[in-house]
């Protein structure tokens, strides 16, 4: 290769690199609007999110991969947890963790009830933005987190429903980051153990209020309208009666990944 033929290819790279990276960077910026949502950024949204800067949440949080890596990655914290549990959870930590128990516990930051609606609501419009896959690994407050290259999703793969259910309660369901499957043991939401037990029990109980005939209609109803019976406790509901089990499963599960997780829980003894 001549000189000549190597300036050429130099500067010819270089030209056709340097236009392919301000297209792609015209075009990142074409979409971020749409990407981001934007035209649900409310002045609450707005609002929580100078919540979240005032308090320094960044300090030990993570959002979309950047901040600190001391407390949980919060980019889906609201699918994940649901919205009625985080307002109680903002409002009082030491409610469900204990440092002798835990390891850890978030201080009480003492947010007023309207700076808690307004940074849940911008935790939710963070969880909306489309990052393209990014982070790769999102990372669980308890549980398993899904593994995958960036915006594909693992799918479970398996003739037994059992199994597929099993796979999307410690994966993408997120299931195991509220409930436990060992008998005594608490995390948000109550043990599962003795589950199937239990269901048989409530839907003879007179006390229960729900629509379910059946265990099985029970453990379904659990799943996508958990506010039609809470377990008595105290600690599983807001002060109006509303369960901290997100109520968003409906929508964001299939009816067959429903039946695998009912499948699922129903070897829970």
């Amino acid at each position: 290769m001549t000189k000549a033929t190597t300036r050429n290819f130099f500067f010819g790279g270089t030209i056709v690199f340097s236009a392919a990276f301000v297209l792609l960077t015209l075009q990142t910026h074409g979409t971020i609007a749409h990407r981001t949502h934007e035209e649900k950024l409310t002045a609450q949204v707005r609002r929580g999110g100078a919540v979240w800067a005032r308090y320094n949440c960044e300090n030990c949080h993570t959002l979309l991969g950047e901040g600190a890596y001391f407390a949980p990655d919060l980019t889906k914290i609201v699918e994940q947890r649901g919205a009625a549990y985080l307002a109680q959870f903002l409002d009082d930590p030491s409610r469900f963790y204990s440092e002798e128990r835990d390891g850890r516990l978030m201080p009480t930051l003492g947010l007023s009830g309207e700076e808690i609606a307004e940074v849940v609501a911008f935790l939710g419009w963070v969880g909306q933005i489309d990052t393209n896959g990014w982070p790769p690994r999102p990372i669980l407050v308890a549980g398993v987190a899904p593994r995958g290259m960036p915006g594909v999703s693992g799918v479970a793969e398996s003739d037994r429903p059992e199994s597929r259910g099993k796979a999307l309660f410690d994966g993408a369901g997120a299931c195991a980051t509220c409930h436990s499957i060992e008998s005594g043991v608490t995390l948000v939401g109550p043990a599962l153990s003795g589950l199937v037990e239990r269901s048989v029990e409530r839907v003879q109980d007179p006390a229960y209020k729900g629509a379910s005939k059946s265990p099985d209609d029970y453990l379904k109803e659990s799943i996508l309208a958990p506010s039609a019976f809470v377990t008595p406790g105290g600690r599983y509901a807001t002060p109006e009666g509303t369960s901290l089990m997100p109520d968003t499963y409906s929508k964001t599960l299939k009816p067959e990944q429903v039946a695998d997780l009912v499948a699922y829980l129903k070897t829970l003894r």
